[in-house]
């Protein structure tokens, strides 16, 4: 599958923002290759298209399921499998902060409350002061995130539209 160069540059762009978020380039440039494409890819024209090792393309594969980003699909008389990403970028960005949540809020909240839990006699109040402050923050945030993806995605969008004019409402109602 040859690329023109707008899907190249978007591509190499889109693996190079997932790097500096400290996500895997490829992982990143096969999703985008795949949000791109309008049909679904299998695993060698994935690897021919980007020049990548078959087994890292697999591998890449993997994850951005489980993510829940990519989706496997089968075609009529076809024994492959198939690849195809979300479309809708309200559910891309529900499936990467559910992740994110997932993989970094959750286990930091799970340890922040054993380190108070189980705090000795010896630990400064002062340090069990500060790591109190930041797991109430980090519960905040997780209430706060599981409130927000119960909202429709016309709703969310909105909401961040709106930005810092929350701020101007909450004001008034208070």
């Amino acid at each position: 599958m040859a690329l023109d160069p707008t899907s190249e540059k978007f591509i190499l762009h889109w693996g190079e923002m997932a790097a500096r978020w400290g996500m895997n380039r490829t992982v990143s440039q096969i999703h985008g290759l795949l949000f791109l494409a309008e049909r679904p890819l299998h695993a060698e024209e994935i690897a021919e298209t980007l020049v990548v090792a078959r087994s890292n393309v697999s591998t890449s594969l993997k994850e951005l399921q489980s993510w829940g980003l990519v989706q496997i699909t089968h075609l009529l008389g076809d024994r492959r499998d198939y690849y195809v990403a979300l479309q809708d970028m309200y559910e891309i960005a529900r499936a990467i902060a559910e992740g994110r949540k997932r993989r970094e809020i959750d286990p930091t909240v799970s340890v922040l409350r054993d380190l108070v839990l189980q705090a000795d006699a010896k630990a400064p109040p002062a340090v069990l002061k500060k790591i109190e402050e930041v797991l109430k923050f980090m519960e905040t945030l997780s209430r706060w995130y599981d409130e927000m993806k119960k909202l429709e995605p016309g709703s969310w969008f909105q909401l961040i539209k709106m930005g810092a004019k929350v701020h101007s409402l909450l004001k008034k109602t208070a």
